[in-house]
């Protein structure tokens, strides 16, 4: 295949609070797409070591992330920017935690912007916003989106609170200002890093665990539900839908297929 997409993260949604969030537009996006509700993430359930693991297709036992503290592997894997870039693709990066910043190895990417969300009010929303100017003007192959307030807020009030729930719905409605604006041949692929519990998240926790996982646009099948998928499984997806190699050492496996 040789599409455009957009990988949109979300820190910390749970997929109950995907389905619960007030933002009606969910119930709609999830009916035009191919989705999981119980996919699973990584252990240890934390944000920078969840990224290295789905920029890169393998555990952090193998990428050595395990705190969000980057540390250098000692054996280096190629991810999504390295690969896409060798095939010539175009890919851009908004996000709004510096720590995200070691997911691409220098030289990769076509334009990339950093908004820090404990610098800056409504982060999420500038995010969406600068990604839908630079794709609307640039059409890159391939963009990734992190949308960091959630987290925040699962820490500050509880993963479920309203303050949490309500925070997921602007997320939402960030995702749902990208699909509305952006040319309707992106395809979307929507995921979380991790859950969360309490005011917590790390655990092998069913909580902490269990993500999201929705592909939306042309090249997938409106309203189907599958049943697991794995962050893993993420990458080798974007290399089949964007047109660009697997790594060797990626363990996932592309979810192409699931629709069919």
């Amino acid at each position: 295949m040789n599409e455009r997409a957009i990988l949109i993260l979300i820190d910390g949604m749970r997929p109950d609070a995907l389905t619960s969030c007030p933002e009606p537009w969910v119930e709609e996006f999830l009916s035009k797409s191919t989705y999981s509700l119980n996919a699973q993430t990584v252990f240890p359930s934390v944000t920078l070591p969840c990224h290295m693991s789905l920029f890169h297709s393998v555990t952090p036992q193998r990428h050595g992330v395990l705190t969000n503290h980057y540390t250098e592997p000692v054996r280096p894997v190629d991810g999504i920017f390295e690969r896409a870039d060798a095939e010539d693709k175009r890919c851009a990066f908004f996000y709004t935690w510096e720590q995200l910043r070691d997911l691409e190895r220098p030289g990769h990417l076509a334009w990339s912007q950093m908004i820090n969300l404990h610098k800056n009010e409504h982060a999420d929303d500038l995010a969406a916003d600068a990604a839908i100017r630079y794709i609307c003007a640039d059409t890159p192959d391939l963009v990734f989106l992190y949308l960091g307030d959630t987290d925040e807020i699962g820490h500050d009030y509880g993963w479920m609170s309203e303050e949490y729930l309500n925070c997921t719905a602007n997320a939402m409605r960030c995702v749902r200002r990208v699909r509305e604006s952006v040319p309707a041949d992106y395809n979307i692929i929507l995921l979380a890093d991790h859950g969360g519990h309490e005011r917590h998240h790390g655990t092998e926790m069913p909580e902490d665990m269990t993500i999201p996982l929705v592909m939306n646009g042309s090249a997938f099948a409106e309203g189907k539900c599958f049943e697991g998928g794995s962050i893993l499984d993420v990458a080798p997806t974007l290399g089949a839908l964007v047109g660009f190699k697997p790594a060797r050492e990626w363990e996932g496996k592309s979810l192409i297929a699931v629709q069919e």
